[in-house]
């Protein structure tokens, strides 16, 4: 057998070190600037410790349509969150997806999807009438829900729609307790199969203790959802899959008639989309969430939420860019891709 004389691995590096000790001698007696350059380069040649580029950990996308999304929601001036799903191909585009983020307002949809269940159960009607819920001022943080007083009677049908056309706490909060508070809509919710989603406050209190941490650099689990989970929301309701045709109709129709965030989703889409949605505004963060239609019959569902950028009409500008390039992207591919239309429902109407 014959023997092999390689030498290991120890040994080979215990001749370099020998050598670069050796050398270091030879040289001390050589002038000390030329001793300082030659000391590094022997150093850096026996142990390899020369400079060296960086290694690049570039992003790596399937596709354009990804990266433009990541571009438009570079997150270097705050947290920002997108998910959108073609609902006619089952495609779907994240960013930040599965991160809470505040909801604010986007959270009215799932109280108003929970009160329109009681109806179905004849729990409740949609001229069912509950008094607006009024704040009245408290100081942050003075107590564990801020003091409401009864305003006037409105049947639910005129609180679903103030509630989502115009964003009205006074009514959201009168749902909300008619349905029996945050825990009953975190309850529908969880039967949906939709657990990164928890309303926590009611409407007063959230608004009252508003800025108690800076989203942008802490993440509090209270009243706080994925985007991922809202536009499993969006998808669910959208395809009729959790309430009836009627509810459907009355939830959906007020969104497409939402008046706020007019720079957002709505602000760049062409004139054929047509747009239902719902909008969130917070310290330091602006939302909107929805359901864009297009004129060959696709739905997305798409959920952008934002956190810094400096000012509100930044994250507007933000939410407006990527909500158009979410609109364009998905239509390009649909061009491209064999359709799968699985959205099982008519257009929203108005």
């Amino acid at each position: 057998m014959a023997i092999s004389h390689r030498t290991s691995p120890i040994a080979r590096n215990l001749t370099r070190m020998m050598g670069a000790i050796a050398a270091i001698f030879a040289i001390l007696s050589v002038p000390a600037t030329a001793q300082t350059n030659e000391l590094q380069a022997r150093f850096d040649s026996a142990f390899g410790t020369e400079m060296r580029s960086p290694e690049t950990f570039e992003a790596i996308y399937a596709n354009g349509f990804e990266q433009r999304i990541a571009e438009l929601a570079d997150g270097d001036q705050g947290r920002i969150g997108v998910a959108a799903l073609d609902l006619s191909t089952g495609e779907q585009i994240m960013v930040l997806g599965d991160q809470l983020f505040p909801m604010a307002s986007t959270s009215k949809i799932a109280v108003a999807a929970t009160y329109l269940e009681m109806v179905e159960q004849g729990r409740y009607s949609l001229t069912s009438e509950f008094p607006l819920l009024i704040p009245v001022r408290s100081a942050k943080y003075s107590s564990a829900a801020a003091p409401v007083r009864e305003g006037n009677y409105m049947p639910a049908i005129d609180l679903i729609e103030i509630m989502i056309t115009r964003s009205s706490n006074p009514a959201t909060d009168a749902l909300l307790a008619a349905v029996g508070g945050p825990q009953a809509v975190n309850d529908w919710m969880r039967r949906q199969e939709i657990n990164d989603f928890s309303i926590d406050r009611d409407i007063a209190t959230l608004v009252r203790d508003d800025g108690e941490y800076d989203p942008v650099n802490w993440i509090d689990p209270r009243d706080a959802a994925t985007p991922r989970a809202m536009v499993r929301l969006l998808g669910g309701l959208y395809r009729g899959d959790f309430l009836s045709t009627q509810s459907r109709q009355v939830l959906l129709g007020a969104m497409s008639r939402t008046t706020t965030g007019r720079r957002r989703i709505v602000a760049n889409m062409p004139s054929e989309a047509r747009v239902s949605h719902k909008t969130g505004s917070l310290n330091n963060t602006s939302s909107d969430i929805g359901i864009i239609e297009s004129p060959d019959g696709r739905a997305i569902a798409v959920a952008i939420y934002v956190t810094g950028q400096g000012s509100r009409l930044a994250r507007e500008r933000r939410i407006a860019s990527i909500a158009r390039a979410v609109y364009d992207g998905f239509y390009a591919r649909a061009r491209t891709n064999p359709r799968r239309n699985w959205t099982g429902a008519p257009r929203t109407g108005g």
